[in-house]
């Protein structure tokens, strides 16, 4: 069985509401971490006319999960649907293959280290 590594980047207002959404889906285990970062709009929030030359890092979550590969799919549209506002700083998914996954505890491997 294959698996992937889902990476989702949004606003720290978002994250409550997501984790509860992907719990329910049987998402078992995450990662989160606050980081700082823009994209293309270098910052910009939709209320500010003029572009600005230099990129303004703004406060986000990094939410990593890896699941079954076959789940890829309804765990985007899922996340898809929860950080959906339409305005700038929704978010981004990137999704990654996984070759292996090792729990050093017990030396599973795959699936079963999930």
């Amino acid at each position: 069985m294959s698996l992937s590594k889902i990476e989702i980047i949004t606003g720290m207002s978002k994250f409550t509401n997501l984790k509860k959404a992907l719990g329910k889906v049987g998402v078992r285990g995450m990662t989160v971490m606050q980081v700082l970062g823009c994209g293309v709009e270098k910052g910009n929030r939709e209320y500010e006319i003029e572009e600005k030359e230099e990129m303004e890092l703004l406060p986000k979550q990094q939410i990593n999960i890896v699941v079954e590969t076959e789940k890829v799919d309804e765990i985007i549209e899922l996340v898809k649907q929860e950080l959906y506002t339409g305005h700038i700083g929704d978010g981004k998914i990137f999704v990654y293959g996984i070759d292996n996954v090792v729990r050093v505890r017990t030396g599973d491997e795959g699936v079963d280290a999930l």
